[in-house]
């Protein structure tokens, strides 16, 4: 899976359980390959994704 379509379904998911979560606000920096979270309370939540090797366990 290419890390541009994770963040796609990641944002995709997010934006759908934003009530539950009671997100307020969702930033996307892609350059950063971030998302910055902000709740309704006025909490700041950053994600950050980054594609990591496949390891053989």
């Amino acid at each position: 899976m290419e890390l541009n379509y994770f963040k796609d379904r990641l944002l995709d998911l997010l934006n759908d359980g934003s009530d539950e979560l009671e997100l307020a606000g969702i930033k996307v920096c892609d350059k950063e390959n971030t998302f910055v979270l902000t709740t309704a309370e006025g909490s700041l939540f950053e994600i950050e994704c980054r594609k990591m090797p496949a390891t053989t366990e």
